[in-house]
């Protein structure tokens, strides 16, 4: 049938474009169905961590992933995936256009939603001065000033990170303390280069072409407005529930998918890779989610040959 496959991988991402390459060197039949074109990726302006590439538009990367996974012969579907269910030994996947795919195996990569601070002009900025990924484009502010927003572990990571690329860095949070790590808090506190701003939301963001100034609800300094160069949103991500909840997968406590060593699930035969999963420390770049990719691909395979 036209729609039944060895694989399917659901999340057009780095995870699932990597899976679905492995997965054709393996020769299993594979569709990859996605929603967002090489998922958060293309969010980057540009990425300067990947192996052999030293700086890449993210969008561009993205592209060289879909092209690679294509080439080899894989089916990539941008739709969304609305429903999956588990009939036997084969699963059904349904789009948002009304089409089901059965597969043998699935590989779930779909990723996380990042949270964003819901402001009207926000996706305006993005590139333009506002990132949501401070390993990705740090090296673009070297020597300007910057803000992160946000007050646990990640924020204070990228602050302290921040700090030997940037002329300065604020630190706003709503909190009244920052949260976390102690010793990374106690480093903050002492390092001159940053500024913490407690108790405090941005309410706007202003530019002309690029992000120039932000507005906060509360002064700092006598003022309402501050002028930065580039805007680090560390306000967390969350993993996308609908499909978890559909296969009953197994989650910590934050909702990411929990995995074994190997990608597995508590499910048979599904498999999950990149963001949306408790692997790799936590530490999610699109290395890390494309070595998932591969080891759910090899996973999947020895699955379905074991069938």
């Amino acid at each position: 049938m036209e729609n039944t496959y060895d694989l399917v991988i659901i999340g057009t991402g780095p995870a699932g474009y990597t899976a679905s390459i492995y997965a054709s060197r393996y020769k299993l039949k594979n569709v990859i169905i996605g929603e967002i074109f090489g998922g958060y990726v293309t969010q980057a302006h540009i990425v300067a961590n990947f192996p052999s590439e030293e700086e890449i538009e993210g969008t561009k990367l993205a592209e060289k992933m879909h092209n690679h996974a294509k080439n080899l012969g894989a089916k990539i579907i941008q739709q969304k995936v609305i429903n999956i269910k588990k009939n036997d030994n084969n699963f059904e996947i349904t789009t948002d256009d009304n089409k089901t795919f059965t597969g043998k195996a699935v590989i779930i990569a779909i990723g996380t939603k990042q949270r964003k601070l819901g402001l009207k002009n926000e996706s305006e900025f993005v590139g333009r001065g506002v990132s949501y990924c401070t390993t990705c484009d740090a090296m673009f502010f070297k020597n300007k000033t910057v803000a992160v927003l946000g007050g646990s572990d990640s924020a204070n990571k990228a602050s302290l990170y921040l700090t030997d690329i940037a002329k300065n860095v604020y630190q706003i949070y709503r909190g009244k303390e920052l949260r976390g790590d102690k010793k990374q808090i106690e480093s903050i506190l002492e390092n001159k280069k940053i500024q913490v701003i407690y108790e405090t939301n941005i309410i706007e963001l202003q530019g002309d072409k690029k992000l120039q100034k932000i507005k906060l609800d509360k002064e700092f300094n006598g003022n309402l407005e501050l002028e930065i160069d580039g805007l680090f949103i560390e306000i967390g991500s969350e993993p996308e529930y609908g499909l978890i909840e559909k296969l009953n997968l197994k989650t910590d406590d934050l909702g990411f998918i929990i995995v074994e060593k190997d990608q597995k699930t508590n499910v048979e035969g599904v498999f999950a890779a990149g963001d949306i999963t408790n692997a790799s420390g936590n530490f999610r770049q699109i290395i890390t989610a494309c070595a998932q990719g591969a080891i759910s691909a090899n996973s999947a395979y020895n699955y379905i040959k074991s069938k």
